[in-house]
C-alpha cells in the first residue's frame, strides 16, 4: 500500500453566500479550520460544478483535501469535526441534497471499510429513487457515492490519485477515467486556489 492510502480525504462544497461571502471564500476558512485541527493538508484546487442535483440551485465550487490520519481521532470524530466547521459558516440540515452554505463530506479514512463490508455494499447499490429519499443512520466508508461524482473524483485526484477503494481496489485515478468524459469536462478548475495549508 502506498502512503496516500492511509489518509484522510474530504471534499468540501458550498453554493451559497454566508454574511456577503463568495461560497470560494467559504472554502478557504474551511480549508484554514480543517488544517488547524488535522494538520499539513495537501489541497486541491477550487472547482466550478454544475448543482447538483440540477436546477436544485445556484452552481457550486468543490475542492477536496487529504490530510494524515489523525493519532487521537477516529471516524466518527472526524465526522462530528466536520459537522462542527459546517455549522460555523451556516450549514442547515434541511433538505437531502439541498443548496448549502458549506458542505464537508468523510470520504475516506485510510482504508476503512465501514460499518461492515455488507452493509456499504448495501448503501453503495441503492437504486436511484432511494438514494434521493434515504440517509444513512450511521457512517458509511469510503463514502458509497464516491464512483459515481465527478465533482468530488475530480479535486480528488489533485490530492490523491493513487489513493485505492478499499472494496473494489480501484484507484480514483481510475474512478476518475471511468466516468463519462462529459461528466468530467463540467469540473472546471477556476482562478482561485487554495494556498497550501502547513
Amino acid at each position: 500500500m502506498t502512503d496516500c492510502n492511509q489518509r484522510l480525504l474530504i471534499a468540501l462544497g458550498a453554493n451559497l453566500p454566508i454574511d456577503g461571502q463568495a461560497p470560494a471564500d467559504t472554502l478557504r476558512l474551511a480549508c484554514d479550520a480543517l488544517c488547524a485541527h488535522l494538520g499539513p493538508l495537501v489541497t486541491s484546487r477550487i472547482y466550478a460544478t454544475p448543482c447538483f442535483p440540477a436546477g436544485a440551485g445556484p452552481d457550486y465550487v468543490n475542492a477536496a483535501v487529504s490530510a494524515a490520519l489523525p493519532a487521537t481521532l477516529g471516524p466518527e470524530h472526524v465526522l462530528a469535526l466536520l459537522h462542527d466547521i459546517e455549522a460555523t459558516y451556516g450549514r442547515k440540515r434541511e433538505t437531502r441534497w439541498g443548496m448549502r452554505t458549506l458542505d464537508l463530506d468523510l470520504i475516506a479514512y485510510g482504508q476503512s471499510l465501514l460499518p461492515d463490508p455488507a452493509t456499504y455494499r448495501h448503501w453503495r447499490d441503492l437504486p436511484a429513487d432511494d438514494q434521493r429519499r434515504l440517509a444513512p443512520d450511521r457512517l458509511i466508508l469510503p463514502h458509497p457515492r464516491l464512483q459515481d461524482r465527478a465533482f468530488v473524483l475530480v479535486p480528488l485526484c489533485d490530492v490523491a490519485p493513487d489513493w485505492h477503494h478499499p472494496a473494489t481496489g480501484m484507484t480514483i485515478a481510475t474512478m476518475t477515467a471511468a466516468l463519462p468524459a462529459a461528466d468530467r469536462a463540467e469540473v472546471v478548475p477556476t482562478t482561485h486556489g487554495f494556498n497550501a495549508c502547513q
